[in-house]
C-alpha cells in the first residue's frame, strides 16, 4: 500500500497502530462522538476508511505521485485538523489537495492554496511562519485551528454529498470540543459554508441570530447572542487567486476581522 501506515515516524503522525478505524458512516459517528480530546479526534480521523471512492483516490494519487514529488512518500491518508485545543479562531476549508495535504499529511500544506492561506495567517499574527511546506518545518498556528469539511482528497476537488455527510461527524466533534474558546470561524468557499452550519447545529451551537444568510465574501453571521461569528471568504483556490476574484487585500481584511472578533475588540 502506498499510504504511510499509522504509527509511523512521519512528522504529521498522530495515530498509533492500535487507533480504531472507521469503515462506515456509523463508525465515523460513533468514533467521533466518543473522542474525548482534539488529539484523540485527530488520531481517529487520520485512519478513517469510511468512503471507498476517497480511499481509492487518495491511495492512487500517493502511488502514482506527481513527477515533481517522485522521490517523496505521500501521506495518502485522511488529513486531520491542525492547531491548538483552546483556539479562538477556526478556519474551515473544503478538503485536502491531492498533492498538498494528501502528500505532506498537514492541512493546506505544500500547495499554492496553502501558500496564500499561510501568508495571510502570518500577516494576521495567526501563524508563526509565512510558509507551510511540510510537516515538521517549524510552522505553528497561533490561537487558530484549521479544519475541513472533508478530510480526504477528492477526485476533481469535488466530494459527493454522501461523502460530505459521512465525514461531517468529525467536523461536528471538532467544533464541539472547540466551543469553550471559539470566537470566530473563517469559512473558505461555498461548499464549506453549506457544511459548517449543520455541523454547528449538531454540535450544540445556537442558531444564527438573524436567520440563515447566503454565502458571500466578507459576510458575517453571529451564532446566537454569545456564540462565535462566522465569516465568509472566497476559497484560496488557484481559480480564485489567479483570476483576481480573491486578492491578498481581501483575504487580509477577513482575517483582520476574525482577529478583532476573537480578541473582543
Amino acid at each position: 500500500m502506498a499510504a504511510i501506515p499509522p504509527g509511523s515516524e512521519h512528522a504529521a503522525e498522530v495515530a498509533k497502530s492500535s487507533t480504531p478505524v472507521a469503515y462506515t458512516a456509523a463508525d465515523v459517528a460513533r468514533l467521533a462522538g466518543s473522542s474525548v480530546s482534539l488529539d484523540h479526534l485527530d488520531a481517529r480521523v487520520s485512519v478513517c476508511r469510511a468512503c471507498p471512492r476517497l480511499v481509492e483516490w487518495r491511495e492512487q494519487v500517493a502511488d502514482e505521485k506527481r513527477p515533481a514529488y517522485a522521490d517523496e512518500r505521500y501521506w495518502g491518508r485522511p488529513v486531520p485538523s491542525w492547531g491548538p485545543e483552546r483556539a479562538r479562531v477556526a478556519v474551515v476549508g473544503l478538503a485536502p489537495a491531492a498533492h498538498g495535504g494528501n502528500r505532506t499529511g498537514r492541512i493546506f500544506t505544500g500547495d499554492r492554496s496553502g501558500d496564500w492561506l499561510f501568508r495571510a495567517l502570518h500577516r494576521a499574527g495567526l501563524a508563526a511562519l509565512p510558509t507551510s511546506e511540510r510537516a515538521g518545518d517549524g510552522q505553528r498556528l497561533v490561537d487558530t485551528r484549521i479544519v475541513a469539511g472533508v478530510h480526504c482528497a477528492p477526485p476533481a476537488n469535488k466530494p459527493t454529498p454522501i461523502e460530505r455527510d459521512t465525514c461531517r461527524p468529525w467536523l461536528e466533534r471538532d467544533l464541539r470540543l472547540l466551543a469553550p474558546t471559539l470566537r470566530a470561524i473563517v469559512v473558505l468557499g461555498g461548499f464549506a459554508w453549506s457544511t459548517v452550519f449543520p455541523a454547528m447545529a449538531a454540535a450544540g451551537y445556537e442558531p444564527p441570530l438573524f436567520g440563515e444568510v447566503d454565502f458571500g465574501h466578507g459576510v458575517e453571521v453571529l451564532m446566537g447572542r454569545s456564540g462565535p461569528t462566522v465569516i465568509g471568504s472566497y476559497h484560496v483556490s488557484q481559480q480564485n487567486t489567479f483570476t483576481g476574484k480573491l486578492t491578498e487585500e481581501m483575504l487580509d481584511a477577513v482575517f483582520a476581522r476574525a482577529v478583532t472578533v476573537a480578541r473582543g475588540r
